[in-house]
């Protein structure tokens, strides 16, 4: 499914800002979650237990490389430094503090790519 920019950016924007508030940090603690997208909105699914939503659908599946796109988490697989780290690769070696560190670095860089890119259409 295609995806607006601005519906990409609007969700990216919402992480970044939840990320820098302590979000994720907050529900690491009180949940025990250790996915920095399935607490939010991000998630299609958040608060459906059923998992109603194919990951496919939803705005992040455009960043996961298609060999990972079949995995359980495919937003857990998109790579955050040019390392190749991952989401799921930090929770496995246990590094939240990382995790925070390096998708605040990803989140931030992929906004700007993604307005610089847009920048031109959105003024014609």
């Amino acid at each position: 499914m295609s995806h607006d920019v601005r519906d990409v950016l609007q969700v990216l924007r919402f992480e970044l800002n939840y990320l820098e508030q302590g979000g994720f940090q907050r529900d690491r603690a009180l949940l025990g979650s250790e996915s920095p997208f399935q607490g939010t909105f991000a998630c299609l699914n958040y608060g459906d237990p059923l998992g109603a939503h194919a990951c496919h659908e939803c705005v992040l599946h455009r960043f996961v490389p298609a060999p990972e796109r079949a995995q359980d988490l495919p937003c857990h697989h998109i790579p955050l430094n040019s390392a190749g780290e991952t989401v799921a690769s930090l929770i496995a070696h246990n590094e939240p503090e990382r995790l925070t560190v390096e998708l605040r670095h990803w989140l931030r860089q992929t906004i700007a790519t993604l307005e610089a890119n847009t920048d031109g259409a959105a003024d014609s």
